[in-house]
Parts: structure tokens; sequence; C-alpha cells
């Protein structure tokens, strides 16, 4: 099915959350198996492992854990999940991408330091495309880099600037259904989107804390509407952009307790009272948010990187034809008449 010609947004709510401390400590990125099993990726000395929870946010263990040798991680940065249920994680440490079945199974490793093609140098987003190869965003080469699901490298593009078709330390990356690739470039302080051969196509954004500005965009995705999502980390936000690249709407964060924290709370009487004294404004908001996910569903996964958890969200849009909606104004504004 292909986009819309324009959309009714009737809102785009806060629907839950899933994740507490000690469960899903910084969590860094979010997928889902085929199966509905979410997999929340944690980094840390006590926290680097890939977390399961059911979508009822009930703790089904941990997969991989802490460590410098394969089959293990230790700075790990992004996760995504293939349609065979293999998980692929870059690792900002080792320098490589490690595979792991559902269960925690080791599959195989790639990657070594280093410049050459192939070669990465703290490898952050991953995203795959319709054919599963894996685009990874080369974090200190500046580059994005195209591997088949085995390592075997297609192509890369990018260097170092700020000018078109150059990044400075991207980090996250997504592909839309059309084959295009988006990168949150870090420290340009913005989201660029590029043909399949890293052709500049768009820009979004400036660095500033304004609306449709960032401050270090560390994760991006795209629904099947063509919107645009980005995970603006140094302004505690998740941005919203429609498909031409103009601001939307903004996410700072509307979480409730999960359910797994409502019954920890429930069983732990100081956590209790400390949370009966606290300012609860600032507990609902996102702290870092790391990454941003949406599904088919057009439910939005925000991976809230200092609060422990993730929050989600329910887009509610309906799809337009031409004939159901004026031309574009010259002077667009809600008060028209």
């Amino acid at each position: 099915m292909g986009r819309p010609y324009a959309l009714l947004r009737a809102g785009f709510p806060y629907f839950k959350t899933i994740g507490m401390r000690r469960t899903t400590n910084f969590p860094m990125d979010f997928a889902r198996s085929s199966d509905g099993t979410c997999f929340i990726l944690g980094r840390g000395q006590a926290a680097s492992e890939i977390r399961r929870l059911s979508w009822e946010d009930d703790n089904l263990g941990a997969i991989s854990g802490l460590g410098m040798d394969e089959g293990k991680i230790y700075w790990p940065s992004s996760m995504v999940i293939d349609k065979d249920d293999v998980i692929y994680v870059s690792d900002e440490a080792t320098h490589r991408i490690s595979k792991f079945d559902t269960e925690g199974e080791f599959i195989e490793c790639w990657g070594e330091q280093g410049s050459d093609e192939g070669s990465l140098d703290r490898p952050a987003g991953l995203a795959l495309d319709a054919d599963q190869n894996l685009y990874v965003a080369d974090g200190l080469n500046h580059r994005i880099q195209l591997f088949t699901r085995d390592g075997e490298h297609v192509r890369s593009f990018g260097e170092h600037g700020s000018g078109p078709g150059q990044f400075d330390m991207p980090w996250g990356v997504t592909v839309d259904e059309e084959g295009y690739v988006y990168v949150a470039d870090w420290r340009n302080d913005r989201v660029a989107k590029l043909t399949p051969e890293g052709e500049p196509v768009m820009c979004i954004g400036k660095s500033g804390s304004e609306d449709g500005e960032l401050n270090r965009p560390a994760g991006v995705a795209v629904d099947a509407h063509g919107d645009i999502y980005v995970a603006d980390w140094g302004n505690d936000r998740v941005q919203l952009f429609d498909r031409t690249g103009r601001f939307v709407e903004k996410f700072i964060g509307d979480a409730t307790l999960s359910r797994s924290g409502v019954s920890y709370m429930m069983t732990n009487a100081k956590p209790m009272r400390l949370r009966e004294m606290a300012r609860l404004e600032e507990q609902k908001r996102f702290g870092s948010p790391t990454s941003v996910n949406v599904d088919d569903e057009f439910h939005m996964f925000v991976t809230d990187y200092a609060r422990y958890r993730v929050q989600i969200y329910k887009k509610e849009a309906y799809p337009l034809s031409e004939e159901e909606i004026i031309p574009p104004l010259n002077a667009p504004t809600l008060q028209t008449t």
C-alpha cells in the first residue's frame, strides 16, 4: 500500500510503559520478534545485556551479557531483528556486529577496528533494508556501510564534514519502505535523507532547542505514512516531522509506572515512600532518549535511557485522498476560513 496523499492527525497519545530500574537499566535500543516478544538492549558495567520482556511487561530473562569475548557484548549501541528472528547488535568497544537467536544462542560476529572498507570504528545504529541487508552507522569513520546478513561488505558512503552527504559521528540509521536511508547525524545536529547509494536528498534540523531544531540526535525512524521520528537526545524529547521535513509535534514524556514498577513498589516500603515524596511531573519526562522505533500498527517505542524504561505511544491518523482535502495553502493556519 502506498503512502497517503495527506493525513487527518487525530492524536498521538501515550499508551504505556514497560521496563523498570534493575530490569532494563540504561536502555539503548528496542526491537520485537515475530511472536511479539520485546527485546531491550542495555549498556553499562551492570547493564550490557539484551533483556526480554513480554508485551504485558513480564520479565523473560536476559541473553548475552558483559564481556569482550565472542558471544558477549561490552558497550552496545544498537539492535535490530530480521525476518528470521536473528538479532544483530553493534558494539562500540569491540568494533563488531554480533548475531544471536532469540533464545540467546550466539551465531557469529564480524568486524575489526579500522578505516578500510568493511572495517569499523565504534559502530552505532543498525537498520535492515527490504532485502535484509544491514546498514551500519560507522561512527568514527563518519560513514554508513552496507553489509549482507553474513557480514560481507557491499558498499560505503559518506565522509567527515558538514556538507551534503557528509557526516560527523553518525549515530542512528533507518530505511523506509521506498529504500531511502535516514541518518541521525549526531555532531551535525541534523537528520539526512539519502538514496540507497548515498546520494543526498534532504536534511532536517539544525543546532538548537526550538521546535524543529536538534541537539545530538541519537535515533531516527520512519513509519508507513512517511512521518519521520527523531530521538532528540540532548533536548530530552522526540520530534515528529512529516515526509517533507516539516516539524509536526514533539513528545517530552508522559510515563506512568510500568506494571512491573507497580509490583515492585507494592512490595518495597522505602521506594514507595520516596515516590510518595517525589515531584511526579519530572518522573514522567524523557531522560536522554537514545532511540525511537515504530511498528506497522503505528506504535512508537522510545528508549528512555536515564529513566530505565521504554515509553510507548500510539498514533491515530486517517489517510486522506487528494479529493478529501484542499490543496496546500500559501499561508497555512488553522484559523483560515
